[in-house]
């Protein structure tokens, strides 16, 4: 059977683009109409193709960088690569697939952790915040709880938004996870009030940290 091409996925997925998905996308920043379980249908046929997905993102296209992120080998990436994938991702879709998919299976997260943490770029120190998130939610152990609490009591309020959002789900989390810090948590959420009035959808968690920490760890209670 014939490998498929860079140029017959583009088309594939030009054929897959639906003007009411592309104008919800839009909204969030993300310029591509495919629907994603459509996508995602697309590269379970394909399987694992890293020489495939190093072609597919260089497309720069959101959708193809997309299906390149699914069909890549996570391990295959060196650090310097993930951290020029970032930097060039212009889509949050594109940026929050490469954290989630590519980044945290790799081999280089915690080096990226702590070097995107420190970045000026706030799209990137948000990639640092959600990779730092999702470690004091699994491995917690070595982290400055208390510190990390500190710097988002000092610059959560006036964060960027992206950044802003990191941030906050790194405080939640915080909350959620750790007993010993959860009145500190609820209380910096109570005093910055970000995401207070965020639109939530009904049966969904208010992303405002006093919300969201109370209901899961109520939740986790009554399992």
């Amino acid at each position: 059977m014939p490998e498929t091409t860079v140029k017959e996925l583009q088309a594939e997925l030009a054929a897959l683009e639906n003007p009411k998905v592309r104008a919800v996308n839009e909204k969030h920043g993300d310029d591509h109409g495919v629907n994603l379980s459509q996508l995602r249908a697309v590269a379970k046929r394909l399987k694992t193709q890293q020489p495939l997905a190093r072609d597919l993102w260089a497309t720069g296209d959101t959708a193809t960088r997309l299906l390149a992120l699914l069909i890549c080998q996570p391990k295959e990436f060196d650090a310097g690569e993930l951290d020029s994938m970032l930097r060039e991702a212009r889509a949050p879709k594109v940026q929050d697939w490469l954290v989630n998919y590519v980044v945290k299976k790799g081999r280089h997260t915690e080096e990226l952790r702590v070097a995107w943490m420190a970045d000026t770029d706030p799209t990137v120190a948000s990639a640092g915040w959600a990779l730092t998130s999702d470690r004091v939610a699994k491995k917690p152990a070595g982290l400055d709880l208390s510190g990390l609490l500190d710097t988002i009591e000092a610059e959560m309020k006036d964060a960027p938004d992206r950044l802003q959002w990191a941030m906050n789900t790194c405080l939640a989390t915080i909350g959620i996870e750790h007993e010993e810090h959860r009145a500190r948590a609820l209380d910096i959420g109570e005093r910055l009030r970000v995401l207070e009035d965020y639109p939530t959808p009904p049966n969904c968690t208010s992303p405002f940290a006093p919300i969201w920490i109370n209901e899961i760890v109520r939740r986790k209670a009554a399992v």
